[in-house]
């Protein structure tokens, strides 16, 4: 399949353009929707590469006044999103332009969110039907450019942001935080270094894989599930040894943003271990993900071997019972340098028990095939800890 194939231009529902040289759109994007001075947020990493000053050039352009927001952390806090407010207001901006991974696409829409409410954040936390208060007319728009393949981010609905205060991760969402243009541009991921595509890679594979496993109905969702799992299978390993393929990197690409789109379904036990991991060690979310699976997997068997056979059987696996599955996950993992434990990436079992409790709490909990107590939540994180499968 040649790469000019492997371009699109689709809405589901945000407006999708794939395709190496998306970015190149980025003006036009803005002037699609009415932005003349866009916000443009990323990270303090990014802010210093070429991308982000390509992007800035092509906004300046296309006529368009452009200033950069960079103050935000690998796990953003809600003083980010403050800081983040203030840079807008200040500079009279009407948009925004969130370039980066994951972090940076959540502080993106969090600013455009929050950039008109009168509300404090935590206000509009996933919880129940908080989303009502929001003053909906007052969002600014947010076009998306994802720069790792991973969180699928750019066609969510909400943000992920750490209460530091609190030292728990929350769920920010309102419908209308939805980006309205996605650029989905493989030349933007062709420089990630291998460990990052793998762990961001493993995090798209994650979401699919818990969004299939979720027991809710959204036969739409899981059939968007098992199709985003065949492409990082059959494109995974490809990004992370071959990084400038760029065939590779698009579909590992549009495999997050399906994932993301698929797990309206629902999330499970991975999401609600890897929330409070993230907010008590600081530890990178697609690294959490890739390290708990197959513990979190091996512990949803009796309630999912059915859809694991029948996965299995769609992306071509030679044995299909959940063992092979499993198998499956541990030769992917170890082809990319994934960590067999969480003990291999600086963590104990000291707060066993606070982890246990906070996965319990988390709201992905509510998707998992089997309700887990907190005591089986520090059960399957321990195990986790010392690589007991």
């Amino acid at each position: 399949m040649t790469q000019q194939m492997l371009s699109g231009n689709w809405n589901y529902p945000s407006q999708i353009r794939a395709g190496a040289g998306s970015l190149s759109f980025l003006g036009q994007s803005c002037k699609a929707l009415k932005m003349q001075n866009p916000l443009l947020v990323t990270d303090p990493t990014l802010a210093a590469l070429p991308v982000v000053a390509e992007a800035l050039r092509l906004c300046r352009a296309a006529a368009l006044e452009c200033a950069l927001f960079s103050g935000i952390k690998g796990n953003p806090d809600g003083d980010n999103i403050s800081e983040g407010v203030k840079a807008f207001h200040a500079g009279q901006h009407d948009g925004v332009i969130a370039l980066g991974g994951g972090s940076a696409l959540d502080v993106g829409k969090a600013v455009a969110f929050m950039s008109g409410q009168q509300l404090p954040l935590w206000a509009f936390e996933d919880i129940g039907d908080n989303w009502t208060k929001a003053n909906e007319g007052a969002i600014a728009p947010v076009i998306a450019v994802p720069t790792t393949a991973g969180t699928g981010s750019e066609v969510g609905r909400a943000a992920v942001i750490t209460d530091s205060r609190a030292r728990v991760k929350r769920i920010i969402f309102h419908p209308k935080m939805l980006p309205e243009i996605v650029l989905l541009d493989p030349e933007l991921t062709a420089g990630l270094p291998a460990h990052i595509t793998a762990a961001t890679g493993m995090d798209a594979l994650s979401h699919n894989l818990e969004a299939l496993c979720s027991p809710f109905y959204h036969p739409m969702a899981q059939g968007i599930a098992v199709e985003g799992i065949r492409l990082v299978k059959e494109n995974l390993v490809n990004a992370v040894h071959r990084g400038h393929d760029l065939s590779a990197r698009l579909q590992m690409l549009v495999a997050s943003s399906m994932g993301a789109t698929a797990f309206q379904k629902g999330l499970g036990a991975m999401h609600a271990l890897a929330h409070p991991l993230g907010a008590l060690y600081d530890a990178h979310h697609g690294t959490l993900n890739a390290v708990l699976m197959p513990y979190v997997l091996k512990a949803n068997e009796q309630a999912i071997t059915g859809k694991i056979e029948r996965l299995s059987a769609y992306i071509g696996l030679e044995d299909t019972s959940f063992d092979g599955f499993l198998a499956w996950i541990l030769s992917l993992r170890a082809q990319i340098a994934i960590a067999d434990n969480l003990s291999q990436i600086g963590i104990d079992d000291s707060e066993a028990g606070k982890i246990g409790e906070m996965a319990c709490a988390d709201p992905s909990a509510s998707g998992n095939p089997i309700a887990f107590s907190a005591g089986q939540y520090s059960e399957i994180f321990v195990r986790a800890v010392h690589g007991e499968l």
